[in-house]
């Protein structure tokens, strides 16, 4: 199997599990209480979150743990919204299910939420940000990278001008933490979500970066856990896992980087070369290094990723979080593209495991499959599907 679908979830590293097995079985005390095996599973958590921190540059009394990104996001926007009345909250119309959704529901609330257009290329407009800002705007919430196109938004221009209205300032980095350089306190950012299965962590743990002096109202009440922000006994075992996680890619972060970006652009060189009437699709220069979306014209994505995984290998047409909904990109739509073009995406997304070899059989599969879907395409007389040599 070809696994080229790591923007959903990536393998747990091997070391990440070795970390994780002991609070699964010897030491699986409450870190609550104050007993040895409490105080032993307490410190466990108070080095994972050391870790998370040092990964993004951020102090570990600033870091708070959660369940993974959709509950950081639903957290940030629920939390700050609900400390001020009225409330604008500022985001992007290309955002993930786990902003729009918890949007959708704060304005049925009476919050005001302003959507910004996006190009072409899945860019937002800072001077577009800036036209809508108001004495009402209580936070303003871009996604670092975009899960499906792989766009990284102009972060340090958006966080300067919240920083200059004293606007909290929030991103979705969900998909950017572990796989590029990222220092909150250089940037400005002031809340920033991450999720642990990205960044070959376990699933079901992330956190939320509060940076010290930013008031949110808590989400989850019980027993006071996470400085009373996040009630509930704390999940030991893949918090401890999250933290090694984090760990691994600040220590390999340059090298990965480099070795998964070198194996993208293959990706894209070879497909767009070897592949007729394709279109890579986000930001040509300004994306994450590991994503290659495409616009097979001609084609239906769904069965592009049917043929594929009869063939061992595993990609995507966008979110798996929201494939079940069975509706069309919302990222492709914001970004002006027609219906054809929406049903003939397709993602892969690399990750450290991969390898050359591995490219180079996706390639070589990827062309008889899109020659054989195309030889029963509506489309095949609007086209000139014929091979490249």
């Amino acid at each position: 199997m070809i696994y080229l679908d790591n923007a959903a979830s990536t393998q747990i590293h091997e070391d990440v599990l070795d970390s994780m097995l002991p609070y699964l079985k010897e030491q699986y005390g409450n870190p609550s209480s104050i007993h040895r095996y409490g105080r032993l599973a307490h410190k466990a958590i108070e080095k994972a979150r050391k870790q998370i921190a040092s990964l993004i540059n951020a102090d570990p009394s600033e870091i708070l743990l959660t369940s993974g990104g959709t509950e950081s996001n639903n957290m940030v926007l629920v939390g700050i919204s609900t400390k001020n009345t009225p409330c604008q909250i500022i985001t992007s119309s290309i955002e993930h299910d786990a902003i729009l959704e918890p949007c959708k529901k704060l304005t049925q609330n009476g919050v005001d939420v302003v959507y910004l257009p996006v190009d072409k290329f899945g860019m937002v407009n800072p001077l577009d940000l800036k036209n809508h800002l108001s004495e009402k705007t209580c936070l303003v919430s871009i996604m670092f990278g975009n899960n499906e196109v792989g766009t990284i938004q102009p972060i340090p221009e958006i966080a300067t001008i919240c920083n200059e209205r004293k606007i909290p300032f929030h991103t979705d980095a969900v998909q950017a933490v572990g796989k590029i350089q990222i220092d909150v306190k250089e940037l400005g950012i002031d809340l920033l979500s991450i999720s642990s299965h990205k960044l070959n962590g376990p699933k079901g743990v992330g956190a939320l970066y509060i940076k010290n002096g930013i008031d949110i109202e808590p989400v989850i009440l019980g027993g006071g856990q996470e400085h009373g922000l996040r009630s509930g006994t704390e999940n030991v075992a893949n918090i401890v896992g999250f933290g090694k996680a984090c760990e691994i890619a600040k220590n390999n972060l340059d090298t990965n980087m480099s070795y998964v970006k070198k194996l993208r652009d293959t990706l894209i060189e070879k497909v767009l070369n070897e592949i007729p009437e394709v279109t890579l699709n986000g930001d040509p220069q300004s994306r994450l290094p590991n994503n290659a979306h495409f616009t097979f014209l001609g084609v239906n994505g769904e069965d592009l990723i049917i043929k594929l995984d009869e063939y061992g290998i595993a990609a995507s047409t966008g979110s798996a979080c929201s494939v079940h909904t069975q509706r069309a990109s919302h990222v492709l739509q914001a970004m002006g593209f027609s219906h054809e073009q929406i049903t003939g995406s397709l993602r892969l997304t690399i990750g450290i495991f991969n390898n050359e070899n591995e490219i180079e059989q996706t390639v070589s599969t990827l062309k008889k499959i899109v020659e054989e879907l195309r030889s029963f395409s509506p489309f095949k007389e609007k086209y000139s599907f014929v091979t490249k040599t």
